[in-house]
């Protein structure tokens, strides 16, 4: 990340540290009207209960966002105790030199550093930003070296449970000492959330340094905070706090996280107040419990030596390519086939198809998805097999032009052993299609098959009678290793046999069947597994030597 390295000093109560602070190209100074704004926004505020806040370690974001101050310059500015100090002091340079060194900056006791900017980073370094310009520049660098195109993007934020059981802990304290002054019922009422506050800081000069507006979007720009040393949350406080929010248990790098937020409602962040239950929740107009005011023993807050840990992850959501796929070998599985370190064929359509498609995208990893397969020995022919290609964290969108030319170039492979029709830039909106589709499809097959007796007329007269068969098939014996042992009831739309010349034992058969209709079995009967079977109709035996699937009656991915 590109930047310059500024020598500041940032007391926790333990040692200085060196900060790391991107560069200043993007940086909102503030002006004079925000100066100006700033002090009477501040000079609004009960000074005694600010004072108070500050002494006990309340950041200054903090207690702007419990008092409902929403202005984005409040929580972007370079903000210090001395800013507090200068407002709130008498006058007096010696007054506020005396409140500020009672007042030395220090790990907040509610967000624990996160709107004061203050974190450790992957490398476990402690950070600190002046504020959220400078944090922005850090993400927007991260954004790029990344090596996404952007034409908007969302942020979601992860912040740990304890942020909410401290501001809980807070808000009460100030309601059992100032719940009797006329202002406390008006200004804790719009307490903002920490995540809004957050919003506040960083959205508006990450549009700028990206040059896009935020909003729901395929691109995310996710920060993941979570505690150094995590505390101990009560077990009822969470949940009848927070119960609106999702939750979610495990960790993985610090990403799976309590409390993920999708911020999108077009300004990069939805409105999720903190402290703000509903009628029926027993909460006041302040947004707290009446029976709660017992829980302010929590209050003072224990100090915080440590900051939370943050990563910054930048992705897109998956993009899908549809298409059908024509497999012309019989010698070639549908995914990658390994047995005991050996593979099974000499290639897979999941490998070629995928494997053209990936570094067109520049994405990490795909997934290959089809409505249904076929066996290995089995050809795919006609119209083709309806498939998905996921791709994940695409770093390019393909042009239409390019996706074709992608389709073109597996075509025109020298081993033809796949080939690839209507390839297409799909919306996830198409899985489900796919997926609702494979259910009811049905499916053609042309098998060759040898009978142990001459065929004789009376026999493709009796097939070809035939319509709308019901056959059970248990499940079969080659596959009994891998797959539950049930009987399954399909149906056998239609028949009809096509003789083949100078032969009277071979034919081929032509048929349509409901999806899932095991073809093998149905002509042999599977030692009586499947019945009726061809042998059975027949009154012979029957054997299967080739099989393709002629066609595979879906709407998904058709040519116009």
């Amino acid at each position: 990340m590109s930047s310059e390295t500024e020598a500041a000093q940032f007391s926790n109560g333990t040692d200085a540290v060196q900060v790391i602070s991107p560069n200043d190209d993007h940086r909102v100074t503030p002006g004079d009207d925000e100066r100006r704004h700033l002090n009477d926004a501040v000079r609004s505020l009960p000074s005694h209960a600010v004072k108070d806040l500050l002494s006990a370690g309340v950041c200054i974001r903090c207690i702007f966002r419990l008092f409902g101050i929403s202005d984005h310059a409040y929580f972007r500015s370079s903000l210090s105790p001395s800013v507090m100090c200068n407002i709130l002091g008498e006058g007096d340079s010696s007054s506020s030199e005396s409140m500020e060194s009672e007042l030395k900056p220090e790990v907040c006791r509610i967000c624990l550093g996160i709107l004061q900017f203050i974190y450790r980073d992957e490398k476990e370094m402690l950070v600190k930003r002046k504020n959220g310009d400078e944090l922005a520049a850090s993400i927007a660098e991260l954004t790029r070296q990344e090596g996404h195109q952007i034409d908007g993007f969302s942020l979601e934020v992860s912040i740990p449970p304890i942020i909410f059981e401290n501001e809980q802990a807070v808000r009460l304290y100030m309601k059992k000492k100032y719940g009797s002054e006329l202002w406390f019922q008006e200004r804790l009422s719009e307490c903002i959330s920490t995540k809004d506050a957050l919003k506040f800081a960083i959205v508006n000069p990450l549009e700028i340094i990206l040059d896009v507006k935020s909003g729901p979007s395929y691109v995310r720009i996710r920060l993941t905070y979570t505690e150094t040393k995590p505390s101990i949350i009560p077990s009822k406080s969470v949940d009848r706090n927070g119960g609106s929010k999702r939750r979610k248990t495990g960790t993985n790098n610090g990403l799976d996280t309590v409390h993920v937020e999708l911020v999108g409602n077009g300004t990069g962040c939805c409105d999720l107040s903190l402290g703000q239950g509903s009628p029926a929740s027993g909460r006041s107009s302040t947004g707290l419990a009446e029976h709660e005011s017992s829980e302010c023993s929590n209050f003072p807050l224990e100090r915080v030596n440590e900051p939370c840990h943050l990563v910054f992850l930048c992705y897109r959501t998956p993009i899908y390519f549809g298409g059908r796929y024509l497999k012309f070998s019989r010698n070639v599985s549908q995914t990658r086939w390994i047995i005991d370190d050996e593979r099974m064929g000499e290639a897979s359509i999941e490998e070629i198809i995928g494997g053209n498609i990936l570094p067109m995208c520049q994405g990490d990893s795909y997934k290959f998805h089809a409505a249904g397969r076929e066996d290995i020995d089995v050809r795919m022919l006609g119209s083709g097999r309806p498939f998905l290609v996921e791709v994940q964290n695409a770093r390019e969108v393909p042009s239409e032009a390019l996706v074709k030319e992608i389709e073109t170039r597996m075509n025109n492979l020298g081993n033809k052993l796949v080939g690839v029709k209507n390839l297409s830039l799909v919306t996830s909106h198409s899985w489900d299609l796919m997926r609702e589709g494979e259910a009811e499809k049905q499916k053609q097959y042309s098998a060759l098959v040898w009978i142990s007796r001459p065929l004789e007329d009376e026999d493709l007269q009796c097939i070809a009678s035939h319509k709308d068969l019901q056959i059970l098939q248990r499940t079969p014996v080659r596959v009994l290793h891998r797959r539950s042992p049930l009987e399954r009831g399909k149906i056998i739309h239609w028949m009809k046999i096509e003789q083949i010349t100078g032969s009277s034992q071979y034919f081929l058969l032509h048929l349509c069947t409901q999806a899932g209709t095991y073809i093998k079995e149905f002509v042999h009967g599977d030692l009586g597994r499947t019945h009726p079977s061809i042998g059975s109709i027949l009154r012979c035996r029957a054997e299967i030597l080739q099989l393709d699937v002629t066609d595979v009656k879906m709407d998904c991915f058709l040519a116009e």
